[in-house]
């Protein structure tokens, strides 16, 4: 795993503003979506097998954290709900690292640690779903 701070180099991708304007985008589509009154959307693995699936309860989790309902949010997805949070720490140093155009963070991380990372989470993640809901 390497960390550095650098500027932003020539040709390089902007993560900050890409993710910024997809989180940003995201979260107009969610509003308009509820404003517009349509349906939240069912989970068809739930639907079939009548368990939950990895992300079942995510969209539940995500309306009660954009309430402010963090520990019902939680109830609902702790993985999601996690990620909830990362995606606004994220956005709020994208959008420090944009207006005042400051050096970059970057991580490089293998597969060989991010894989068995992601996939230990969602097990666990699963494993309370199934548990809890």
């Amino acid at each position: 795993m390497r960390f550095e701070v650098r500027r932003l180099r020539a040709g390089e991708l902007d993560h900050e503003l890409i993710w910024l304007a997809v989180t940003i985008t995201s979260a107009v589509l969610l509003c308009a979506w509820l404003r517009v009154g349509l349906p939240l959307p069912q989970c068809i693995f739930h639907t079939l097998l009548g368990i939950p699936c990895v992300t079942c309860g995510s969209t539940h989790a995500a309306l009660a954290f954009s309430h402010g309902d963090f520990s019902g949010a939680w109830r609902f997805n702790p993985l999601a709900t996690l990620s909830y949070f990362a995606v606004a720490i994220y956005d709020v140093y994208a959008l420090l690292v944009l207006v005042r155009r400051r050096p970059r963070f970057r991580l490089a991380i293998s597969r060989h640690y991010l894989v068995p990372l992601i996939s230990g989470a969602a097990l666990l993640n699963w494993i309370y779903l199934l548990r809890h809901l």
